[in-house]
């Protein structure tokens, strides 16, 4: 098991040394003899919160695993190879897979122009999942500190990158088991199960007024209207860097 938790951290490694050489083949990357998804799968039947997984394309499964380049006895690659994503809690996080009809876009094209231009070059984090409310989930690949292979959370309420102090292994099983009603507090409003299930994966909130400002903490005042995943990226980015957040 320790050594299933340290894998992701010898991935980034491993992803570094790649940038400089040729990139490995997808054969070289599929594990049969010590597959991740075992681990994966076996937490997933005994998980607390709702866990929907996405049936992947093996065809997108191995470019999304050749693209990002880690192999699949690593958690992030058992879930880029053996899912097109994993819905948590009706849908209020998504983690980023291989892709799917309900969550089109991998974990390496959505990665691709905003954590590194090509594939197979080193990147400061890569992101990894994200929320309805615009939070991005990310693990640190040596830009965001000293705790390399950590999960980190750009937050939608402050536009700060939170360090998590968990690896992605226990990424997972925060989704899976955590209490997140606890964790999101105050940015769950009533019924919201009913309708954060018909969105669509590539598809967030924006709130009025944005809930980085003094006014929009109190979610139960704030309007909300859907918007494309990507340009609540940019927006936020963009109001980090205006506002020296």
């Amino acid at each position: 098991m320790r050594h299933f938790y340290l894998t992701i951290v010898v991935t980034f490694i491993a992803f570094a040394i790649t940038a400089q050489n040729n990139m490995r083949s997808v054969h070289e990357l599929i594990n049969s003899d010590d597959p991740g998804w075992v681990y994966i799968d076996s937490w997933i039947k005994k998980a607390k919160n709702k866990v929907e997984v996405l049936p992947a394309d093996l065809e997108k499964s191995k470019t999304a695993l050749y693209q990002t380049q880690v192999t699949t006895s690593s958690p992030m690659g058992a879930v880029i190879y053996m899912t097109g994503g994993i819905l948590i809690d009706n849908g209020w996080i998504r983690i980023l897979g291989s892709g799917n009809e309900k969550l089109n876009r991998s974990l390496p094209e959505w990665n691709k122009d905003k954590t590194f231009e090509e594939y197979g070059e080193t990147s400061p984090f890569l992101l990894i999942a994200d929320d309805v409310i615009g939070g991005f989930y990310m693990i640190n690949g040596g830009g965001l500190g000293k705790d390399l292979g950590n999960i980190y959370y750009f937050s939608p309420d402050n536009l700060t990158y939170e360090p998590l102090d968990i690896s992605y292994t226990e990424f997972l099983l925060f989704c899976f088991n955590g209490d997140l009603n606890e964790f999101y507090g105050n940015y769950r409003w009533t019924n919201w199960q009913d309708e954060v299930s018909k969105l669509d994966g590539n598809s967030v909130y924006s709130f009025h007024p944005y809930l980085w400002t003094d006014e929009g903490k109190n979610i139960k005042n704030s309007t909300r209207k859907i918007v494309p995943v990507g340009e609540l990226y940019i927006v936020n980015r963009q109001m980090k860097s205006k506002f020296a957040f």
